[in-house]
């Protein structure tokens, strides 16, 4: 029986700057909120419409000290992942869910940025419950991303979600998982000149 494949890739903006917090162990983790913005034409009225939606993304290890350093609120971004669904406990007492994109793969597309064009990433998949390494190749960062999946994909040992909740403001990451863009390529980041090649070949 084929094995399923979650895969999401994400092309869009910082809605602001990146969140920085540490687990226990001082490993850093990184929250980003990422906008993608649909556009089309009204068939009644001609007209140009557009919906942004909002992901909610994090990294760690390595890929977050570098998210920390080099991006910022309005930064493009190229991100790959995957979606996982954590389980954390309100104020309230009360159990909560929220599906994020645990980002393995980053490239900046902004070239303003102070690593123009610079690609970030990982390898392999698995959940949050074991720290990750990384090692450099060919002047980028690469991160394995944690194994295991323990403890309702809570980051690090047991239901530790450093410290709180979901970012203030987050849309429909909250009660369950949503469906994310799927693809069964490979994890190497495309070019950034051939985005628009991806009307063809993506089945949304």
């Amino acid at each position: 029986m084929a094995r399923g494949v979650n895969k999401v890739i994400l092309i869009g903006n910082l809605g602001q700057d990146p969140e920085v917090r540490f687990l226990p162990s001082g490993s850093p983790v990184c929250n980003l909120r990422l906008a993608t913005t649909d556009t089309w034409t009204d068939r009644q009225s001609g007209q140009r419409q557009e919906r942004t939606e909002w992901h909610s993304v994090v990294m760690f290890n390595k890929l977050a000290e570098i998210a920390q350093q080099y991006v910022k609120k309005g930064s493009r971004l190229y991100i790959e992942g995957r979606l996982q669904t954590r389980k954390w406990q309100g104020q309230d007492g009360q159990d909560r869910y929220s599906t994020e994109i645990v980002a393995n793969d980053m490239q900046m597309l902004d070239s303003r940025s102070g690593a123009q064009g610079g690609d970030f990433g990982g390898q392999g998949g698995g959940g949050y419950g074991q720290q990750g390494g990384y090692d450099q190749q060919g002047g980028g960062a690469r991160q394995n991303s944690p194994a295991g999946g323990q403890n309702q994909g809570g980051y690090g040992q047991g239901q530790n979600n450093y410290g709180q909740g979901p970012q203030q403001g987050s849309q429909g990451n909250q009660q369950g998982g949503g469906p994310g863009n799927q693809q069964g390529q490979g994890s190497g980041a495309p070019n950034p000149g051939s985005f628009d090649d991806f009307d063809d070949e993506i089945p949304f």
